[in-house]
C-alpha cells in the first residue's frame, strides 16, 4: 500500500518554505506590530546581554520559524486531541508567564529569575510534547535553543536590571506584552 499523501506534502512544502522566510515581511502574515515590537525589544535586550548580535538575530529567527510552523500545523488542523489538549495547557502557562514577567516589572523587587526560568522551562517542555510527531529533530533543537537562551538565569536577571539599556528593553517587552493580554491575545 502506497502512503503518498498531497496533503501531507503540502504540509511538508509549507512549512519547509515559511521557514526559509523567516523574514520580517513574511512573519507580518502571522504576528501584528505589537508582536514584532516586542521580538525587536527581545532582540535588542540579547544582543546586548550576549554582546553578539549573530547569537542575538539566531535566537529571534529560530523563535520566528517555531510560531511559523506552529501556526502552519494549526491552521492545519493537524494536532490530535491530546496535543490540541497539550497546547491549551501551554496557553494558559504562557499566559502565567506574560502576567508574572509584567508584574516582575510593574513592582519592585518582586524578580524572582528562578521562577521565570521555571515557567519558561516548563512552556519550552509543553512546546516540545505538543510537536513531537510533526517537527523534526532539528526543529526541536530549535525550541531548545530559543528557551535555553530565553529562561537562562543570568539572561533574566540582566533583563530586569536596573542597568541600561536593559530597562528600556524590558518596559518595551512587557508594554507590548501586556498590550497583547488586553487585547485577549495571550
Amino acid at each position: 500500500m502506497d502512503s503518498f499523501s498531497t496533503k501531507t506534502l503540502v504540509l511538508q512544502a509549507q512549512k519547509k518554505l515559511l521557514s526559509k522566510m523567516a523574514t520580517k515581511s513574511v512573519v507580518s502574515a502571522f504576528l501584528d506590530d505589537t508582536g514584532s515590537a516586542i521580538l525587536d525589544d527581545l532582540y535588542k535586550a540579547l544582543k546586548e546581554h550576549r554582546h553578539s548580535r549573530k547569537e542575538a538575530h539566531k535566537v529571534i529567527k529560530n523563535l520566528i520559524k517555531i510560531v511559523v510552523k506552529v501556526s502552519v500545523l494549526h491552521r492545519n488542523a493537524q494536532f490530535s486531541a491530546d496535543e490540541r489538549l497539550v497546547l491549551k495547557n501551554l496557553r494558559k502557562k504562557v499566559r502565567t508567564l506574560a502576567m508574572t514577567a509584567i508584574s516582575f516589572c510593574q513592582i519592585d523587587f518582586t524578580f524572582d529569575r528562578r521562577v521565570l526560568s521555571n515557567l519558561l522551562t516548563e512552556c519550552q517542555d509543553l512546546l516540545l510534547h505538543a510537536v513531537h510527531h510533526h517537527l523534526t529533530t532539528k526543529s526541536h533543537t530549535r525550541i531548545n535553543h530559543v528557551f535555553g537562551q530565553l529562561a537562562d538565569p543570568n539572561f533574566l536577571t540582566a533583563l530586569y536590571s536596573s542597568a541600561e539599556p536593559f530597562p528600556t528593553h524590558l518596559h518595551g517587552i512587557c508594554a507590548g506584552i501586556n498590550h497583547m493580554l488586553e487585547e485577549g491575545n495571550i
